[in-house]
């Protein structure tokens, strides 16, 4: 059995603290290679590291960071002929600030009206005061003469080529031509950014089947001066149609904007941009959807719209009071027992008559004015509207 030799007891103490005669720099260096060793490895699996990253981002688009786009280049546009429009106007650009839309406006008016108040009664000027201050608007004045051609004194504005101005002002890139006669529900500035086309419109959906047109409640333009001077020869060099047993025959903005670009327009959808208030009273809403298996919600409809734009003819538009005669055959139909005391699934009914309430509520409180009176039913000769509203 081997036996461990072991130092005996006369061996000195400093035997068992044999240091090797080694250079302090040749410790040194055996250490530095040590350190480089690690270091290398370190460095290795950041590399690999690297190289399994994700993919940098690409820069914001201007498209998607609105805080990138130049908004000068964008804006709403809205004209005003009579004082119900122009309070109109000013109800839509006081949502879209309220929405937080960043793009300019543009409101047309007459050149004979001005921005000076000179009572508490002048209502209009107070209005176009407030479009040029709250609300940065661009007033633009306009001969009324230009945009309504032979048309009488009693007729209604909405006979007008007024929606064609818009394609004249070329110092934006794109503009938004709204109705007045709407609700706003929500922001619609992604349509600025639609892509490259001169016009974009919704489908005139109530007219399906049989009529296949564009609305121009609402256009999406690309201002040009040549296609707002084709346009303009084009509504102010029509002549009255012989053939037609009408005294005149004028062609407005819907039916120009469709002769022009009914082939060529980037179509919106109708659900988010052309939703009508007469859609709530419609039994059948086969066209609004395209088709027959899509189940009718007035709630979820409403929350998908951007807009309402109310058409509820023979009803008058909404800042002229109901005539109570009409009212009952006008109202939408409850869905069980409609007109007994037990009707039930009247929820369109509630909708449609609070797009009402809604809109004489923010006619009040923005414009100071309550609704006109309601019209004799039926209508006379002369047209609703004529009364002055009261003022609040």
């Amino acid at each position: 059995m081997a036996s461990h030799q072991r130092k005996g007891s006369g061996a000195s103490e400093g035997d068992f603290f044999d240091i090797p005669d080694e250079p302090f720099f040749a410790i040194i260096k055996r250490q530095l290679r040590h350190l480089r060793t690690w270091a290398f490895i370190f460095i290795f699996i950041l590399f690999i590291l690297f190289l399994r990253r994700e993919p940098a981002p690409p820069p914001p688009s201007p498209h998607l960071n609105y805080d990138l786009v130049d908004w000068s280049k964008y804006a709403y546009s809205q004209y005003a002929t009579s004082s119900p429009y122009l309070c109109n106007a000013i109800m839509v650009f006081d949502t879209l600030e309220r929405l937080g839309s960043r793009a300019q406006r543009v409101l047309f008016y007459p050149r004979e009206w001005d921005v000076v108040v000179e009572s508490d009664h002048d209502r209009d000027s107070q209005l176009l005061s407030m479009a040029r201050t709250k609300y940065k608007a661009l007033l633009i004045p306009i001969e009324l003469e230009m945009i309504k051609p032979e048309a009488g004194p009693g007729e209604s504005w909405d006979k007008s080529i007024s929606k064609l101005l818009a394609f004249g002002e070329i110092e934006y890139e794109r503009i938004i031509h709204l109705d007045s006669d709407i609700l706003v529900l929500q922001n619609m500035d992604e349509l600025f950014f639609l892509p490259h086309t001169p016009v974009a419109m919704p489908r005139a959906y109530w007219l399906l089947p049989g009529q296949k047109v564009l609305s121009s409640l609402l256009v999406v333009i690309e201002p040009t001066y040549r296609q707002y001077k084709a346009l303009l020869d084009t509504a102010l060099g029509i002549e009255p149609d012989s053939s037609s047993t009408e005294s005149s025959r004028i062609k407005y903005d819907m039916e120009l904007l469709n002769e022009q670009y009914g082939d060529s327009a980037l179509v919106l959808p109708h659900r988010q941009y052309g939703l009508i208030s007469g859609e709530f009273r419609s039994e059948n809403h086969s066209a609004f959807f395209g088709n027959d298996l899509d189940a009718w919600d007035p709630d979820k409809v409403l929350a998908e719209a951007k807009f309402v734009h109310f058409s509820d003819w023979p009803l008058p538009k909404p800042w002229i009071m109901w005539p109570h005669q009409m009212l009952a055959d006008i109202l939408p139909k409850c869905k069980v027992n409609p007109g007994t005391l037990h009707e039930s699934g009247c929820r369109d009914r509630d909708v449609w008559m609070k797009l009402y309430d809604d809109f004489r509520i923010k006619r009040r409180d923005i414009c100071k004015l309550l609704s006109y009176p309601a019209p004799n039913w039926p209508p006379g000769n002369d047209p609703p509207g004529n009364e002055k509203p009261v003022e609040g």
